[in-house]
């Protein structure tokens, strides 16, 4: 399997506006994420999960170090990254069929043939009877869904997502994560992750990465067992195998960093 992205030693530093103060919310940080992978990253809050994917996404620049997309330096954002956030970001004056098509408009498709497409993955995320309604009509859950329909409409190569569950309710999380699963199957998606939740993390990805305590690295990485074909919230919760994995994750978030442990044991 190919390398798609590669995050090589790098470093992020960003400015507080009311301070001045730089901060650093990154370090050392290597990483490889394969083509067609589904990549979850977990960490302690502040360790700079978003942080890492903001710059993959293009939107803030190294200050140590590179991100390789396709062995091309990312400069900025790019329509090949499709980026879903917590916020829904939906224009509440268009219907669901005009949210999802908006991207393929500003890219200059016509109307005719823009539509086709976004109903094509509004189909996929199971929204084809709401493509009439407003924003304000849809739960949370759907709103969702319509945010993720219209990335996948710009028909980008990777897809970075930033905790786009944490909103809604447990019960319309856990049907939209099982939902996930199938359109990134069906999509063949590289897919990075961000979550605060272990068990999200192991239930979507095919490997976790752990980061440390910021400024935050790469703890480790941790291959997960189970076929995504296979998985249901019902079978996962049966599953020993997938508590115990769950466990140990927690435990890796729990842990120091290094510096942390270190100044912790010389004092």
């Amino acid at each position: 399997m190919s390398t798609r992205i590669v995050v090589d030693q790098l470093a992020l530093d960003y400015v507080n506006a009311e301070t001045g103060a730089t901060h650093r919310a990154v370090e050392h940080c290597d990483l490889r994420i394969a083509a067609d992978e589904f990549l979850c990253i977990v960490g302690p809050s502040g360790c700079g999960k978003s942080t890492l994917l903001s710059a993959i996404a293009g939107f803030l620049a190294p200050t140590h170090g590179s991100i390789l997309m396709d062995g091309r330096a990312i400069t900025g954002p790019g329509a090949e990254r499709g980026v879903v956030f917590q916020e829904y970001a939906l224009l509440p004056w268009m219907t669901v069929l005009d949210n999802a098509a908006l991207g393929l408009k500003l890219r200059g498709m016509a109307r005719k043939e823009r539509y086709a497409e976004a109903r094509r993955f509004l189909a996929i995320a199971n929204l084809h009877d709401v493509e009439h309604k407003y924003p304000h009509e849809l739960s949370g859950g759907m709103k969702q869904r319509v945010a993720v329909a219209r990335t996948l409409a710009n028909a980008p190569e990777v897809m970075l997502m930033d905790e786009p569950f944490a909103a809604v309710d447990a019960q319309t999380r856990m049907a939209l994560q099982e939902e996930l699963i199938r359109i990134s199957l069906r999509s063949r998606l590289t897919v990075l992750f961000i979550t605060h939740s272990v068990e999200e993390a192991i239930f979507l990805g095919d490997r976790v990465a752990v980061m440390t305590p910021g400024p935050g690295r790469i703890r480790t990485i941790v291959d997960v067992p189970f076929a995504r074909e296979t998985r249901t919230w019902t079978a996962m919760n049966a599953n020993a195998s997938f508590n115990a994995m769950r466990d140990r994750l927690l435990d890796l978030v729990r842990q120091p960093s290094h510096h942390a442990a270190t100044a912790e044991a010389a004092a």
